[in-house]
């Protein structure tokens, strides 16, 4: 009764083509955005920052570069840590050798490097797909993890291998709370899922559509494979990147490359396929599922009074992740996105839903 389009008339096509057309969707995205920038602060302890808010939001960003790649354009890749690495490092590095950038510009240069990296590694694309490139693109993460673990440059020729960076500050204000990186980091995110929206939605994102539904169709009628793919894997890595070095610098403060192993590419992969593949929404949903299970599963067992050992809780954790994802795949392909898709048609004819 309240989720109802009748008498909403739209006069022009920009109003028509809005990313919100419906007034109930915008009223409901200012809410949480309302509640992200508001209620958050003043209720939020140091915990639900550094282990709910900033990881779901940081991973996010990597969720929804990781769907550009795969969801929207098909393009299957194992390689998201290794991309995530090459923009820790380069922003590592820009901060170090350049001590007064400004961190914006450190963040979207690491981006930047992230994006050249992914484009290189993104030119099999255009001979192989399928398993092929998800094969391409594992080895693409064993170079990169090789890489600045053997090319001490990278790490400002440290012994132990691992990196630690120092405090942030921005235009003279320092960003050392866990509230401030946390509104340093929604805001990051609300502008690059906005960015990312509208991407999709525009020329190039049709493109890389009917390159993943049909690529020789896709040919036929005028889009070129070499623009769409490396386009799609520019845009993929610049995200990518650019969470990777969020997740350095705000999430971690010291790493080694062990921290943007194999099993993170796998971590973000699941979210996209939980979430749902070809959805920006999904992405979230994702990264909030995987962040949130572990701590639910972990505090299980002293909820129920079961006891059980930490190895029993990570290998219950394994098995959640794999059964969740067998039955997305099985029951609903596009995750808890298309879900949320189905409850909002009901909403629309509710009392009598189909």
């Amino acid at each position: 009764m309240l989720y109802r389009e009748a008498g909403q008339f739209k006069t022009s096509y920009s109003a028509d083509q809005a990313i919100f057309s419906i007034a109930q969707d915008r009223w409901f995205v200012m809410i949480v955005l309302l509640l992200g920038f508001v209620g958050v602060p003043l209720v939020a302890n140091q915990y639900l920052y550094t282990e709910v808010f900033i990881p779901v939001l940081i991973l996010s960003i990597a969720a929804i570069g990781l769907n550009i790649l795969t969801g929207y354009c098909g393009q299957v890749s194992l390689g998201t840590g290794g991309f995530m690495a090459v923009g820790a490092y380069a922003a590592y590095n820009l901060a170090l050798r350049i001590p007064d950038m400004n961190f914006i510009l450190v963040f979207a240069l690491s981006g930047v490097v992230a994006m050249l990296v992914g484009v290189l590694f993104g030119l099999p694309s255009l001979r192989i797909k399928g398993f092929y490139l998800a094969v391409a693109t594992l080895a693409a993460q064993f170079f990169l993890e090789w890489a600045f673990a053997r090319v001490k440059w990278f790490t400002n020729y440290a012994p132990s291998g691992s990196v630690a960076v120092g405090k942030i500050e921005l235009f003279g204000f320092a960003i050392d709370t866990p509230d401030r990186k946390y509104l340093f980091v929604l805001a990051l995110v609300v502008v690059m899922a906005l960015a990312a929206k509208n991407m999709v939605r525009g020329r190039l994102g049709r493109s890389w559509m009917a390159m993943r539904d049909m690529d020789i169709a896709a040919e036929i009628i005028g889009i070129r494979p070499l623009n769409a793919k490396l386009s799609a894997f520019a845009v993929s890595s610049f995200y990518i990147g650019v969470a990777g070095a969020l997740w350095g610098f705000l999430r971690l403060g010291s790493w080694e490359p062990l921290a943007f192993d194999i099993n993170r590419s796998f971590q973000v992969l699941f979210m996209i396929i939980i979430g749902g593949l070809g959805s920006i929404l999904g992405s979230f949903l994702g990264a909030a599922f995987i962040i949130l299970v572990p701590i639910f599963l972990n505090q299980l067992p002293h909820l129920l009074g079961i006891p059980l050992s930490t190895a029993a809780v990570s290998h219950i954790e394994f098995m959640v992740f794999g059964a969740m994802i067998v039955f997305f795949l099985i029951v609903e392909p596009n995750g808890f996105a298309r879900l949320w898709a189905i409850a909002k048609e009901k909403l629309r004819l509710w009392p009598f839903p189909y």
